[in-house]
């Protein structure tokens, strides 16, 4: 998505400060144009003639949303003055001042930095437009990196305390053309994330409507895969929405999150005490600070490897069993076993990690969250000492218990509320109510397979450090026997991934895959196949092209692999496009039916998937892209890629090119089959 420039300047041919005409329009389509375009910008011009009515309200969001304004003060145009003034009150950055000759400057932006321009017989200057144009160009590309701290609005500037709106959420009121193509926008993605669809949602990032929803785009991919539990490619898109704005809380928040999932501790902790000197005294960042300790305790004793590479359970349908089982993980409560003897001995981590949430639900009773780890952590340090306060945990018990009843009572159909009381029940009551905690926990889990593993991997850590065995190991059950009804996530051990030629349409002036080759080509996969080891343990993502997309897929199934089929097009018109035009396209078409029979997994077309296609972009590309994202969020350890390619570049974003690029960039696990030298 390019940065979008509003343009608010003169329109038409008008008299200058000495009577001479300036042609405008020539200054548009001569300088500032071309120089906006040269920055990588989309310009768009508003149209003074028309301004009225509804019309004022799109430019109202225009000035609100633009990534950059260029304003052209060569005239003390009051509609000039005007956008400008609205875009310093609505944001606090992103804007360029340019001028022609005039014999004054206006005082009220007399020490701002402007490009001047020369003009000649009223319309830019031959003799210096070029390096004007370059100078601007320049201008704009540096205003858009410019970090998200400086200020460029004298209104944001003076007076300190004064915060910019929450101009996403005004972007969106009423109904407008920003609003309508961000409803059906969100729409798509909110469909990706109820799939758990994370590479759907890489390439919708890339195509918001306007680049200032990208932030909220990066934020939902980022969040999608670390529920996968990609942490490391979560990182990737939390670093892109920190890009975009580098003071943006959410994204601060996820970044420590994931750090602190990669057991990369001294990372998460400087992030958090920068969060927690821009927001003083905030519960969620508090909290934030506790589960960050409470993981660092938990991996000290325990050992576990971090998230990245500790897997989750790869269990197949109908199936369940325990996270991290231990030899001594059965013990009785009162039973010394090394596991609760290392997490005693990590008393001091224990309790820099019940201090944070100690905090954050004393600063706000509501956060729920806060209070059931703090009363779990406390409980769990007088299950491991043996040294107890009992009127502070009495205490801690009724607010805690207030909290999470509030919370359901807010939304009796949250899992999490849900969960957290069903854990509190498990803390303090007797085997009946913790029984009927988690019973009704669980029903409303919409078999969330995800949250139903988050509420295993808690109830796992109680059972290793023997806290209330009959108790734990009934919960336990309740969550597994869930669990095993809910469809578990196929997690593939390999993920090969395949972008090749077509064979050769009969008018093809130069061969390149010719049809005489497809069987070469077939035994040439094959024992590419056959080498990386395949099986029905993997996943295998393909077009359907006839050539070398259907050589591929059917070389898969005949080694058991589950392929998944993805479109660039509706099939029909993907057929007719991509199969019946190569030669003997009637007999490619019979393969293809033969193959799509044998298919597992119901065919992705990517315009029902991911809507119609953005303008300006290629089906194939973009499907091709559409596979490399789904292929990665699965790991890039797991990724292989083959391709059937003659090695020539020039191919855009999603061509084969930059995948053997990407891929090879990221783990080099590539397998290049030269069409050359069959």
């Amino acid at each position: 998505m390019k940065p979008h420039a509003f343009i608010a300047m003169p329109f038409g041919t008008k008299p200058g400060h000495d009577g001479q005409p300036i042609d405008f329009n020539r200054v548009f389509a001569m300088l500032i144009r071309p120089a906006l375009e040269q920055a990588g910008c989309t310009v768009f011009r508003a149209d003074e003639e028309t301004r009225a009515g509804d019309i004022r309200t799109d430019m109202f969001q225009e000035l609100l949303v633009a990534d950059l304004v260029l304003a052209d003060l060569t005239l003390d145009n009051p509609n000039v003055w005007y956008e400008l003034g609205v875009r310093h009150a609505l944001r606090a950055r992103g804007v360029v001042l340019i001028q022609g000759p005039r014999p004054n400057q206006p005082f009220d932006i007399y020490t701002d930095r402007k490009l001047r321009y020369s003009l000649k017989d009223g319309m830019p200057d031959p003799a210096t437009i070029e390096a004007e144009r370059g100078r601007l160009a320049t201008m704009a590309r540096d205003t858009l990196a410019a970090g998200s701290a400086r200020k460029v609005s004298p209104v944001y500037a003076l007076l300190d305390e004064l915060r910019e709106p929450q101009w996403r959420e005004l972007l969106l009121s009423g109904d407008n053309e920003f609003s309508r193509a961000y409803e059906d926008w969100r729409s798509r993605l909110e469909v990706a994330r109820q799939k758990n669809r994370p590479g759907d949602i890489l390439v919708l990032a890339g195509e918001t409507p306007t680049r200032a929803l990208a932030l909220e785009a990066r934020r939902a991919a980022a969040e999608s895969l670390m529920k996968l539990r990609q942490f490391e490619f979560a990182l990737e898109q939390i670093d892109s929405a920190l890009a975009l704005d580098d003071h943006d809380r959410a994204s601060r928040v996820r970044k420590a999150l994931c750090m602190a999932r990669l057991g990369r501790f001294e990372e998460a902790r400087e992030t958090t005490q920068q969060l927690d000197a821009d927001y003083p005294q905030d519960a969620e960042i508090q909290s934030l600070t506790g589960r960050i300790e409470m993981q660092s305790w938990i991996q000290r004793w325990r050992g576990d490897q971090p998230e990245a590479e500790n897997t989750a359970p790869e269990v197949g349908p109908g199936t369940a069993r325990s996270v991290a089982a231990a030899p001594d993980a059965a013990a009785g409560g009162g039973e010394s076993t090394p596991l609760r003897q290392a997490a005693t001995d990590e008393e001091a981590a224990l309790a820099q990690a019940i201090e944070p949430f100690r905090s954050a639900f004393t600063l706000q009773p509501a956060h729920y969250f806060a209070g059931i780890h703090w009363l779990m952590l406390a409980t769990l340090h007088v299950h491991l000492t043996g040294r107890t306060d009992a009127s502070l945990v009495e205490q801690l018990l009724g607010g805690v218990h207030w909290s999470c009843l509030s919370a359901r009572q807010r939304n009796p159909r949250d899992y999490s509320a849900r969960a957290s009381f069903a854990e509190l029940c498990l803390l303090c009551f007797d085997a009946e109510r913790v029984k009927e905690a988690w019973g009704a926990a669980v029903a409303v889990a919409d078999r969330d397979w995800f949250a139903l593993d988050s509420s295993r991997r808690t109830l796992a850590v109680l059972r290793d450090l023997g806290f209330r065995p009959a108790e734990t190991a009934a919960a336990l059950a309740i969550v597994e026997r869930e669990i095993a009804r809910a469809e578990p996530p196929f997690r593939p051990r390999q993920v090969l991934l395949f972008s090749g030629h077509m064979i050769d349409g009969a008018n093809r002036p130069v061969p390149r895959f010719p049809a005489e080759k497809a069987d070469v080509a077939a035994q040439r996969l094959a024992t590419a196949l056959d080498g990386a080891g395949v099986g029905p343990q993997d996943l295998a993502l393909s077009q359907g092209a006839a050539g070398g997309d259907l050589l591929f897929i059917e070389a898969c199934q005949a080694r058991g692999v589950r392929c998944q089929l993805m479109l660039p097009l509706p099939e029909p018109e993907f057929l007719s496009r991509s199969v019946l035009q190569v030669k003997n396209g009637e007999a490619w078409r019979e393969r293809y039916y033969t193959m799509k029979a044998k298919l597992g997994m119901p065919v992705r077309v990517m315009p029902v998937e991911l809507g119609p296609l953005p303008p300006d972009a290629n089906a194939y590309e973009r499907c091709n892209e559409w596979m490399l994202n789904t292929a990665l969020v699965w790991g890039v350890d797991k990724v292989r890629f083959l391709t059937l390619w003659n090695g020539a570049g020039g191919d855009g974003p999603g061509g084969t090119a930059h995948m053997y690029e990407e891929v090879k960039r990221r783990t080099g696990r590539v397998h290049w089959i030269d069409v050359r030298t069959l």
